[in-house]
């Protein structure tokens, strides 16, 4: 046993019975086992507290593993980000055998959706639009929920392609809001169930990122508790909307500011992953400020009289060197990364004006905050070096770090136990390896088990990483969001890999599982009111209670309605040739005259 571990020395912090000999394992030590798991994105240990470490010494430990295997809670259970164990659960609510029977309905309803839940996937993976130019997918998502009765606002928030769909029944409470993201990313254009990199459209963009599925999945569950609630008459509200440009962060805290939350008593917000999961607390993501500097100078002839110009390029190079040299004295979480969608005309003309876009990445509001404000200093010292000015700086998007709700993610994480993960067949199986052999990544094919709940990132050891803009809505009202199984593991994400499987049977398969879950936690909120009190206590006496939410957004920043207008003019004709006609055609990938799955062959 030990108290912490500083490893200067091998033995350093632990108390021991015998000394290790010259050959003994390193990777059974307590730091190593703590830097793998977080390198696999699991909850360490946290070794400045007490801790226990039993290492039998025996050869590599494998004896010692085993013992340690057998006692812990297991990692599908614990998940990724947090412990979490189902021994742990603190909320605890009691069923009915009426709310038992409503659950088996809407396991039954759902899958009776199954060729409905397709169709949508397929559909929206057709259009595959880029941020805030989602206006196929939205056209067509309000299509089908106002033939479902629902009542559709546009527009919102002042975003072309944002929508609030809402349905209500009796005292209209409690609210729950459904929300998913819609828009994809650049260059990820790729043939569905093809294990290798074969685009549609060359150079276009694609969902490699999954955002297909979310609101499909939201449908399929809304529409189903609908129903019941229709019939049996209870009371609530069910509202609808899709995240807009989550890639740019730039779509939710301007519907936060709009007021569209304001009312809502829950948020179950779902994204894809590979397994079925919830987790609760502060999330490993990071908060995030998207923000383009845009400098101006003075033309010339480059070869003529350069003497004569000043180089807005000078200015962006210098600003992206010096934050370079910045980033060696920053703590470990920070992310940041940058591109250079403006660096002039062409190569004679000295650049009048040139622009640089950042994404800067820290844990919590002040953090990133004390980011931008450095950059604004560097670009400032940038226009002193080159003799030009800072035109602008552009609040693109923002979104925090975000926080969910551990009642609402404990009723949930009953539901993913009861529900359980797909049932992959040897199509889907050969398709997930085949994929990770081109990739290679190790061929563990798809999961078949899951269930986790995961909770709070231990702040000792946090790292950072990814963000989403769902931290902003998670800040305002009661939120958590459902992992659902519709992707292929050891994909890179934000990939042409990870497009592969959405439109497939593995995301079909995903996302009904996925809508059980939903559907059946929705019916668990509108039943058992507890669980809405309890979450808006956790919101207002843990969450909250010493952290107040502050937006990046200021009150005269505008929704950046302008972004990919010009990708997308460039693409969309070509892309309409590979829109999903599914009143001619079962499936996308019969349309596309594609055999699932298509895989290069191993030989022997």
């Amino acid at each position: 046993m030990g108290k912490r571990a500083g490893m200067a020395q091998w033995d350093h912090g632990y108390v021991t019975d015998v000394a290790y000999t010259t050959n003994a394992y390193m990777e059974t030590t307590p730091a190593w086992i703590n830097a793998c798991s977080i390198l696999l994105q699991y909850r360490p240990i946290d070794l400045t507290a007490p801790f226990r470490y039993a290492d039998l010494g025996c050869g590599n430990g494998l004896n010692a593993l085993a013992v340690a295997a057998a006692l812990a809670p297991s990692l599908s259970a614990q998940g990724r980000g947090g412990s979490g164990a189902a021994d742990s659960i603190k909320y605890k609510y009691a069923t009915t055998p009426q709310l038992d029977k409503y659950k088996d309905e809407i396991a039954r309803e759902v899958d009776a959706k199954a060729k409905m839940i397709q169709e949508m996937v397929d559909q929206v993976f057709s259009f595959g639009e880029l941020g805030m130019q989602e206006f196929e997918t939205s056209k067509y998502l309000t299509g089908i929920l106002e033939q479902n009765g629902f009542k559709v606002e546009r527009g919102v928030a002042g975003i072309p392609t944002a929508f609030v769909a809402r349905w209500s029944s009796g005292s209209g409470k409690p609210v729950i809001s459904l929300g998913s993201d819609i828009d994809d990313i650049p260059q990820a254009s790729n043939k569905p169930a093809v294990g290798a990199h074969e685009p549609l459209v060359a150079g276009a963009p694609g969902h490699g990122e999954g955002h297909n599925a979310g609101v499909p999945l939201n449908i399929a569950a809304a529409l189903v508790v609908k129903k019941i609630m229709e019939r049996d008459h209870l009371s609530g509200t069910i509202e609808l909307w899709p995240g807009v440009a989550e890639e740019q962060m730039a779509g939710k805290a301007f519907l936060v500011r709009a007021g569209v939350f304001k009312n809502v008593d829950a948020v179950l917000f779902t994204h894809v992953g590979n397994d079925l999961g919830v987790s609760w607390g502060q999330s490993s993501s990071n908060a995030l400020i998207s923000a383009i500097f845009k400098f101006r100078g003075e033309s010339a002839h480059a070869a003529g009289a350069p003497w004569r110009g000043k180089s807005a390029l000078d200015a962006v190079m210098l600003m992206a060197n010096a934050w370079e040299f910045h980033r060696e004295h920053m703590e470990l979480p920070q992310r940041s990364h940058y591109v250079i969608p403006d660096g002039g005309d062409q190569p004679n003309v000295v650049p009048i004006t040139s622009s640089i876009w950042f994404y800067f990445r820290e844990r919590d509001y002040d953090r990133t905050m004390k980011m931008f404000d450095d950059a604004k200093k560097m670009a400032q010292g940038a226009t002193m070096m080159t003799g030009t000015k800072l035109d602008t700086v552009m609040m693109v998007g923002s979104g925090w770090s975000g926080h969910f709700s551990r009642p609402i993610a404990e009723a949930m994480y009953a539901n993913i136990q009861k529900v359980g993960m797909p049932k992959w067949d040897d199509n889907d199986q050969a398709l997930a390896k085949a994929l990770q052999r081109e990739l290679g990544v190790r061929e563990t094919g798809l999961s078949s088990t899951g269930g986790r709940l995961g909770g709070p990132v231990n702040e000792a050891t946090r790292m950072g990483g990814g963000s989403d803009d769902i931290g902003d809505v998670a800040w305002n009202v009661p939120t958590i969001t459902l992992n659902f199984p519709s992707n292929i593991p050891g994909t890179p994400g934000h990939n042409w890999a990870n497009a592969i499987a959405m439109a497939t049977p593995i995301a079909h398969k995903g996302v009904v599982a996925g809508a059980k879950v939903q559907a059946m936690t929705m019916m668990d909120l509108i039943l058992t009111p507890q669980i809405v009190v309890d979450a808006k206590d956790w919101f207002e006496n843990v969450q909250t209670k010493d952290i107040k939410y502050k937006p990046f957004i200021a009150p005269t920043d505008l929704p950046p309605i302008w972004l990919n207008a010009d990708i997308m003019a460039k693409y969309r004709d070509q892309m309409k040739k590979y829109y999903y006609d599914p009143k001619k055609y079962k499936t996308y990938l019969e349309q596309l005259g594609i055999t699932y799955p298509t895989v290069k062959k191993i030989l022997q």
